[in-house]
Protein backbone atom coordinates (compact mmCIF):
# COMPACT_ATOMS: atom_id res chain seq x y z
CA UNK A 1 0.00 0.00 0.00
CA UNK A 2 1.79 3.09 -1.19
CA UNK A 3 0.86 6.98 0.81
CA UNK A 4 -1.61 7.37 -1.96
CA UNK A 5 -3.83 4.99 -0.64
CA UNK A 6 -4.18 5.85 3.15
CA UNK A 7 -7.44 7.77 3.97
CA UNK A 8 -7.37 11.02 5.19
CA UNK A 9 -9.86 11.54 7.96
CA UNK A 10 -10.12 14.43 10.78
CA UNK A 11 -8.60 13.77 14.43
CA UNK A 12 -12.04 13.37 15.77
CA UNK A 13 -12.77 10.32 13.16
CA UNK A 14 -9.68 8.71 14.57
CA UNK A 15 -10.83 8.49 17.99
CA UNK A 16 -13.47 6.34 17.32
CA UNK A 17 -11.82 4.28 14.91
CA UNK A 18 -10.38 1.58 16.24
CA UNK A 19 -6.25 0.83 15.71
CA UNK A 20 -4.40 -2.57 15.40
CA UNK A 21 -1.14 -0.98 16.96
CA UNK A 22 -2.21 1.60 18.97
CA UNK A 23 -2.02 -0.10 22.37
CA UNK A 24 1.57 -1.20 21.81
CA UNK A 25 2.85 2.07 21.40
CA UNK A 26 1.20 3.67 24.12
CA UNK A 27 2.91 0.81 26.40
CA UNK A 28 5.92 1.66 24.65
CA UNK A 29 5.46 5.24 25.88
CA UNK A 30 4.36 4.59 29.35
CA UNK A 31 7.38 2.40 29.93
CA UNK A 32 10.27 4.19 28.65
CA UNK A 33 8.74 7.32 30.92
CA UNK A 34 8.48 5.39 33.87
CA UNK A 35 11.63 3.86 33.31
CA UNK A 36 13.50 7.39 32.43
CA UNK A 37 12.04 8.58 36.03
CA UNK A 38 13.84 5.64 38.16
CA UNK A 39 16.95 5.46 36.25
CA UNK A 40 18.85 8.06 35.94
CA UNK A 41 16.50 11.37 36.42
CA UNK A 42 18.51 12.79 39.18
CA UNK A 43 22.09 11.56 38.60
CA UNK A 44 24.45 14.25 37.22
CA UNK A 45 27.31 12.77 35.06
CA UNK A 46 29.51 14.83 32.78
CA UNK A 47 31.72 14.50 29.63
CA UNK A 48 35.38 16.18 28.88
CA UNK A 49 35.04 18.24 25.44
CA UNK A 50 37.79 19.70 24.12
CA UNK A 51 38.79 23.31 24.85
CA UNK A 52 35.51 23.45 26.73
CA UNK A 53 36.26 20.70 29.58
CA UNK A 54 34.00 18.91 32.04
CA UNK A 55 30.09 19.78 30.73
CA UNK A 56 27.59 17.90 32.93
CA UNK A 57 24.48 16.32 31.49
CA UNK A 58 21.62 14.22 33.64
CA UNK A 59 22.18 10.37 32.80
CA UNK A 60 18.40 9.84 32.03
CA UNK A 61 19.44 11.74 28.78
CA UNK A 62 20.41 8.92 27.53
CA UNK A 63 16.90 6.91 26.73
CA UNK A 64 14.37 9.47 27.90
CA UNK A 65 14.47 11.45 24.59
CA UNK A 66 12.89 7.93 23.44
CA UNK A 67 9.29 8.89 24.93
CA UNK A 68 9.19 11.95 22.53
CA UNK A 69 9.86 10.13 19.57
CA UNK A 70 7.43 7.89 20.33
CA UNK A 71 4.92 11.05 21.15
CA UNK A 72 6.00 12.00 17.60
CA UNK A 73 4.80 8.74 16.43
CA UNK A 74 1.49 8.76 18.57
CA UNK A 75 0.63 12.54 17.63
CA UNK A 76 1.76 11.94 13.93
CA UNK A 77 -0.23 8.17 12.76
CA UNK A 78 -2.84 8.18 15.30
CA UNK A 79 -3.83 12.28 15.73
CA UNK A 80 -3.72 14.97 18.48
CA UNK A 81 -6.24 13.54 20.66
CA UNK A 82 -5.11 10.20 20.94
CA UNK A 83 -2.13 11.11 21.76
CA UNK A 84 -3.45 13.27 24.65
CA UNK A 85 -4.79 10.04 26.12
CA UNK A 86 -1.45 8.27 26.26
CA UNK A 87 -0.52 12.03 27.75
CA UNK A 88 -2.39 11.59 30.36
CA UNK A 89 -2.12 8.03 31.24
CA UNK A 90 1.38 8.67 31.61
CA UNK A 91 0.83 11.30 33.97
CA UNK A 92 -1.29 8.92 36.18
CA UNK A 93 1.26 6.21 35.91
CA UNK A 94 3.95 8.41 37.26
CA UNK A 95 1.70 9.40 40.09
CA UNK A 96 1.42 5.94 41.23
CA UNK A 97 5.03 5.37 40.72
CA UNK A 98 6.11 7.90 42.98
CA UNK A 99 3.38 7.10 45.65
CA UNK A 100 4.27 3.34 45.83
CA UNK A 101 7.69 4.48 45.65
CA UNK A 102 6.80 6.92 48.66
CA UNK A 103 5.06 3.56 50.07
CA UNK A 104 7.65 1.19 50.05
CA UNK A 105 10.81 3.13 50.70
CA UNK A 106 8.53 4.41 53.71
CA UNK A 107 7.93 0.61 55.26
CA UNK A 108 10.31 0.37 57.84
CA UNK A 109 12.89 -2.22 57.27
CA UNK A 110 13.11 -6.13 58.59
CA UNK A 111 15.94 -6.22 61.07
CA UNK A 112 18.99 -7.37 60.24
CA UNK A 113 18.47 -5.91 56.21
CA UNK A 114 21.20 -3.71 55.35
CA UNK A 115 19.96 -1.78 52.56
CA UNK A 116 17.66 0.39 53.63
CA UNK A 117 20.00 3.51 53.10
CA UNK A 118 20.71 2.15 49.47
CA UNK A 119 17.44 1.52 48.52
CA UNK A 120 16.43 5.21 49.88
CA UNK A 121 19.06 6.97 47.77
CA UNK A 122 17.71 5.20 44.52
CA UNK A 123 13.96 5.57 44.91
CA UNK A 124 13.45 8.15 47.46
CA UNK A 125 13.45 11.12 45.41
CA UNK A 126 11.83 14.19 46.82
CA UNK A 127 9.02 15.42 46.13
CA UNK A 128 10.09 18.65 44.47
CA UNK A 129 11.87 16.32 42.28
CA UNK A 130 8.63 14.24 41.89
CA UNK A 131 6.78 17.69 41.26
CA UNK A 132 9.39 18.91 38.63
CA UNK A 133 9.65 15.57 36.85
CA UNK A 134 5.57 15.68 36.31
CA UNK A 135 4.90 18.98 35.57
CA UNK A 136 7.92 19.05 33.12
CA UNK A 137 6.43 15.89 31.26
CA UNK A 138 2.94 17.43 30.83
CA UNK A 139 4.01 20.90 29.74
CA UNK A 140 6.53 19.61 27.42
CA UNK A 141 4.75 16.59 25.96
CA UNK A 142 1.86 18.48 25.31
CA UNK A 143 3.78 21.17 23.65
CA UNK A 144 5.41 18.64 21.35
CA UNK A 145 2.34 16.94 20.33
CA UNK A 146 0.27 20.37 19.31
CA UNK A 147 3.44 22.07 17.55
CA UNK A 148 3.38 18.56 15.46
CA UNK A 149 -0.21 18.21 14.89
CA UNK A 150 -0.34 22.09 14.02
CA UNK A 151 2.50 21.65 11.64
CA UNK A 152 1.04 19.14 9.82
CA UNK A 153 -2.23 21.11 9.12
CA UNK A 154 -0.08 24.16 8.19
CA UNK A 155 2.09 21.76 5.58
CA UNK A 156 -0.57 19.95 4.53
CA UNK A 157 1.32 16.46 5.60
CA UNK A 158 4.80 17.65 3.45
CA UNK A 159 7.65 17.39 5.45
CA UNK A 160 7.26 15.32 8.25
CA UNK A 161 11.18 14.87 9.40
CA UNK A 162 11.18 18.89 10.07
CA UNK A 163 7.92 18.77 11.90
CA UNK A 164 9.38 16.06 13.86
CA UNK A 165 12.49 17.89 15.35
CA UNK A 166 10.75 21.14 15.67
CA UNK A 167 8.13 19.66 17.80
CA UNK A 168 10.54 18.10 19.62
CA UNK A 169 13.23 21.15 20.00
CA UNK A 170 9.84 23.29 21.24
CA UNK A 171 8.39 20.04 23.67
CA UNK A 172 12.13 18.93 25.62
CA UNK A 173 12.89 22.29 25.48
CA UNK A 174 10.10 23.12 27.83
CA UNK A 175 11.07 19.90 29.85
CA UNK A 176 14.17 20.77 30.59
CA UNK A 177 13.75 24.40 30.88
CA UNK A 178 11.24 23.03 33.51
CA UNK A 179 12.45 20.19 35.58
CA UNK A 180 16.04 21.12 36.28
CA UNK A 181 15.61 24.26 37.82
CA UNK A 182 12.42 23.08 40.10
CA UNK A 183 14.14 20.06 41.28
CA UNK A 184 17.53 21.17 41.71
CA UNK A 185 17.90 25.33 42.16
CA UNK A 186 19.90 25.75 45.33
CA UNK A 187 20.45 22.09 46.55
CA UNK A 188 23.97 21.43 47.24
CA UNK A 189 25.97 19.75 44.26
CA UNK A 190 23.77 21.47 42.01
CA UNK A 191 25.67 25.16 41.77
CA UNK A 192 24.13 27.83 39.38
CA UNK A 193 26.03 27.89 36.48
CA UNK A 194 26.35 23.91 36.44
CA UNK A 195 22.67 23.65 36.42
CA UNK A 196 21.97 25.97 33.05
CA UNK A 197 24.87 24.01 31.62
CA UNK A 198 22.67 21.26 32.75
CA UNK A 199 19.88 22.50 31.05
CA UNK A 200 21.22 23.26 28.24
CA UNK A 201 23.33 20.43 27.41
CA UNK A 202 19.90 18.08 28.24
CA UNK A 203 18.03 20.13 25.49
CA UNK A 204 21.03 19.77 22.80
CA UNK A 205 21.41 15.89 23.50
CA UNK A 206 17.60 15.42 23.49
CA UNK A 207 17.07 17.30 20.20
CA UNK A 208 19.82 15.33 18.74
CA UNK A 209 18.74 12.24 19.52
CA UNK A 210 15.81 13.28 17.38
CA UNK A 211 17.64 14.12 14.47
CA UNK A 212 20.10 10.55 14.64
CA UNK A 213 16.59 8.38 15.35
CA UNK A 214 15.09 10.49 12.33
CA UNK A 215 15.30 7.91 9.43
CA UNK A 216 14.34 5.17 11.84
CA UNK A 217 11.21 7.31 13.28
CA UNK A 218 9.83 7.89 9.34
CA UNK A 219 10.76 4.39 8.71
CA UNK A 220 8.57 3.09 11.79
CA UNK A 221 5.73 5.95 11.32
CA UNK A 222 5.76 4.93 7.80
CA UNK A 223 4.92 1.79 8.20
CA UNK A 224 2.11 2.07 10.86
CA UNK A 225 0.64 4.28 8.65
CA UNK A 226 0.27 2.01 5.98
CA UNK A 227 -0.74 -0.84 8.46
CA UNK A 228 -3.45 1.38 9.86
CA UNK A 229 -4.60 2.46 6.40
CA UNK A 230 -5.18 6.17 7.16
CA UNK A 231 -3.65 9.30 7.58
CA UNK A 232 -5.18 12.05 10.34
CA UNK A 233 -5.26 15.54 10.04
CA UNK A 234 -6.38 17.38 13.09
CA UNK A 235 -8.70 19.81 11.58
CA UNK A 236 -11.59 20.02 13.95
CA UNK A 237 -9.46 18.79 16.72
CA UNK A 238 -9.93 20.56 20.32
CA UNK A 239 -6.44 21.28 21.53
CA UNK A 240 -6.92 21.74 25.15
CA UNK A 241 -5.14 19.16 27.19
CA UNK A 242 -8.10 19.00 29.43
CA UNK A 243 -10.81 18.26 26.23
CA UNK A 244 -12.76 14.70 26.37
CA UNK A 245 -11.81 12.23 24.22
CA UNK A 246 -13.79 9.11 23.26
CA UNK A 247 -12.72 5.24 23.10
CA UNK A 248 -10.09 4.20 20.48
Amino acid sequence: MSEDTLTPIDGQAGVRRHFRYFDYVMAAFVAILLLSNIIGASKRSFVDLPLIGEWPFGAGVLFFPLSYVIGDMLTEVYGYANARRVIWTGFAALIFMAFMAWVVVSLPPAEGWPHQAAYEAIFANSWRIVLASMFAFWVGEFANSYVLARMKLASQGRGMGLRFVASTVVGQGLDSLIFYPIAFYGLEGWPTGELFKTVLSQWAIKTGWEIILLPITIAIVTALKRCEGVEIYDENTDFSPFAKTGPV
